[in-house]
């Protein structure tokens, strides 16, 4: 069975930076597609980037892009989000999304698309 277990979330100062990790156990297929999503209290989820063999590293949310990094460790088979320069509206909680399937780049930011999640981790981000 696939578990999905994200870490190192925190509270900060704006303009502080945080690493997310999710340890991912059960499968080491790396032809996995693999995303973080984030939810901010009182609104819908939404995805900030996704990671795979075929389209790389992609950007869901133009508001994190050139501050949030996805990587992957296929060694630990472990994901990241290097997030730095955090900023209020980064706050919410985060979670960890893979697809053992192939998805269209069209889709690969759609929430519906993954069906495997982790229970998230919380992110502070103070002004």
């Amino acid at each position: 069975q696939v578990h999905l277990v994200e870490s190192g979330g925190g509270a900060v100062q704006a303009g502080g930076s945080l690493r997310l990790s999710c340890a991912v156990s059960g499968y080491t297929d790396n032809h996995y597609y693999m995303a973080w999503f984030r939810q901010a209290a009182g609104s819908e989820r939404e995805a900030v980037a996704v990671i795979s063999i075929r389209d790389g590293n992609f950007y869901c949310t133009e508001a994190v892009k050139g501050r949030f990094t996805i990587t992957k460790d296929n060694d630990k088979n472990t994901l990241y989000l290097q997030m730095s320069s955090l900023k209020p509206e980064d706050a919410g909680v985060y979670y960890c999304a893979a697809q053992p399937y192939e998805i269209s780049s069209l889709r690969q930011c759609d929430e519906g698309e993954y069906n495997l999640w982790g229970r998230g981790t919380q992110v502070t981000v103070s002004s």
